[in-house]
Parts: structure tokens; sequence; C-alpha cells
């Protein structure tokens, strides 16, 4: 598995900026994904996240992208997986460019792939067109 993260996305998704929509796309996998920044306290940098409805948390990031973003430990969370087991996180305090906006997020450390959860996505309309290469829309609700 390599991980999801560059300086440079390898699939071209918009830039973040002030927009009031996120965008991203359907992989060949049926993923959905996007490109977030993550400011850690001396630098950010992008990751490709898939989007999982099924978590409940902000964010779950690969550790090696924690450790090399210097993220601060804040606690440890036990969490039950979709198959029922439960496991242990690392859970890190992060910044994430979400609408244009720095926004306060708690990251649970992962040895698998980078996810959004739906602690992040609260107040947003998610819109799928679930085909390869089909949009993905994330706008800020009123």
């Amino acid at each position: 598995f390599a991980h999801r993260f560059s300086r440079c996305s390898s699939i071209r998704l918009p830039c973040l900026g002030t927009e009031t929509m996120m965008k991203g796309k359907i992989t060949d996998k049926q993923e959905a994904i996007i490109e977030l920044k993550i400011i850690g306290p001396n630098h950010s940098e992008k990751i490709e996240t898939i989007i999982d409805t099924g978590f409940s948390g902000f964010l779950c990031l690969p550790s090696d992208f924690i450790h090399h973003l210097k993220l601060s430990r804040f606690a440890n969370q036990v969490g039950i997986l979709g198959d029922g087991s439960t496991v242990t996180f690392d859970v890190y305090r992060a910044k994430v460019l979400w609408h244009g906006k720095e926004r306060n997020v708690y990251v649970h450390g992962t040895t698998g792939t980078s996810l959004v959860g739906m602690a992040l996505l609260k107040d947003n309309r998610l819109t799928l067109d679930i085909v390869t290469d089909g949009a993905v829309t994330i706008e800020a609700l009123p």
C-alpha cells in the first residue's frame, strides 16, 4: 500500500482555497476521494482522503504522515471497527483547510488509509456521482 500524500496530487484534484464547494472524484475502485490540506505545528501537507460515512470521527491519517507533520498526541480512544472488533487509536490534534478556512480536528492514527469521517462532514451536503471519475462535491449548508 502506498500512502496517498505528496506535495503534488497525482490525480489533479482542484486546488483548495476559499471556495464554498469542495470537489473530488470517484476512483475506479468506487471510492469517493478528496484532497485535504492538513496543517501541523510547523508546516502543512496535502493528502488524498477517502470519504467514509461509516466512520464517525473527523479524520484517520497514516501514522507516518502524522509523524511527518509532527502532530501532538492528545489521547487514546477505543474504536469499534466495521467487523465489530475493537482497537485502540492514538488521537492527535490538527487543523485542516475546510472550505478555505482552518478548522480544528481530531485525527485518529492508523496503519491504513486516510479517511474523512462524518464529524468533518457535519453541516455539509455531500453529493456523489458513482461512476469512475464521477464528481464528488461537498457544500457547506447554511
